[in-house]
Formats: C-alpha cells, structure tokens, sequence
C-alpha cells in the first residue's frame, strides 16, 4: 500500500494526510512534485489517467483517488474513531456538511488561486482573471455563512469532530496562497480554525507539506 501526495500543502493531499493521522494511521508515502509537473508524467498518468493527488494505491494494485474516496477506506477499515459521523442522521449531515465545503469552499478558493496565482500560469490554461474574481465574493460570503453556523456547534456537522471539519480547514488554510484571509469580523470561524489547527493532525500535516498553521 503506498499513498501518492504532493510536496506543497495542497489542500486535498492534505486532507487525506490529516485523516490518516485522526485515525493512527501510518501508510507509506510517495511525494510527487507539483512544480516540476511529476503529476503530468505519463507514468502517474498511469496510475492515476486525471492526474491529479491523492491516489491511494492497494497491495492488489487498486488505485484510488479522491481525497473522500481514500478517507471512506479507512473509515471502513479502521472505524475508530468515527469521522464520518454514526447513525443515520449524523452521518447526512456530515456527508452534507462536507459537500458543502466541497462545493461552496474548496471550489471557491481554488478557483481564486489557479487563476490568479503567476505559479499556475503554466497548468491552468487559459488562466482567467475574471472567473477568480466571481468567485471572491462567493467564498467570502460562505465563509460568513460558516461563522454563523459555528455560533452554535463546537465542529462544522455538529458536536463531533468530523471529515467535514479537516476538508474545512484544509480549505480555509489555502487562503493564504490564494491571497486572501478570513474577515476579522467571522469570529467564530477564527476560533474554530484556531482550535482545529491545534489538533496533532492538523501540526503533523503542515510540517510534512510544508504548510503553516
């Protein structure tokens, strides 16, 4: 079993890195470098045809990619401790708790930063100034939308911690390199990435790819 990352804190490698470190979990790793394109080899294409991290790849030769993805296998494989929630009800609402995150947040902040960053000029072709800019306003406003939420619950999902708080996190955290910050205003969201960034795995993961909490 090997799991294929990057080198830089890109937010999706990480995710898969800050769950396996939830769960206690040590899995091989291979690091591919982004900025040399290792990702657009023909021989990662060959593991993974879209190119792109993370790619979970079994003892039977099994490559899975997607962040979730890889996280659904361990939870299947080591159901503690639960991340994806327990009984019906709490399991939707993390599973639509993260899909929001995914959407409204993950979407945004990379839409923001692949089409503004000069280092993406080279992947993201054609880069377009004007769809980062839509997007803007869009993150800032679920950012605030996610304040208001955490007014009332400790985690994005509820009272537990859950994937939906790492793939938050991971997000909220890659607003440096888009060049933007969380206002100062959303105090909740402050205090809950503070505390999220204080977790083991949340340390862990941004020694290893080189992010800051």
């Amino acid at each position: 079993m090997k799991l294929y990352v990057d080198r830089s804190g890109a937010p999706n490698p990480r995710r898969a890195l800050m769950f396996l470190a939830e769960k206690g979990i040590e899995v091989p790793l291979e690091r591919v470098d982004l900025g040399k394109a290792e990702h657009l080899s023909e021989e990662f294409a060959g593991i993974n045809p879209l190119k792109r991290l993370p790619v979970l790849v079994l003892d039977d030769g099994t490559a899975i990619s997607e962040s979730v993805a890889i996280s659904r296998y361990f939870e299947e494989t080591h159901p503690e401790p639960p991340l994806f929630g327990t009984g019906a009800k709490e399991r939707a609402l993390v599973e639509m708790w993260n899909r929001r995150v995914d959407f409204n947040l993950g979407a945004a902040v990379m839409a923001v930063f692949r089409h503004t960053h000069p280092a993406m000029a080279a992947f993201e072709v054609p880069q377009v100034p004007d769809w980062a800019e839509a997007n803007r306003p869009r993150l800032l406003d679920f950012l605030r939308l996610l304040d208001g939420e955490l007014a009332s619950r400790p985690f994005v999902a509820g009272d537990g911690f859950s994937i939906a708080d790492i793939s938050a996190y991971c997000y909220v955290e890659y607003l440096r390199p888009a060049r933007m910050v969380v206002p100062d205003d959303c105090t909740y969201l402050l205090d809950w990435k503070a505390r999220i960034g204080a977790r083991p795995s949340a340390l862990a993961t941004g020694r290893a790819t080189g992010a800051k909490n």
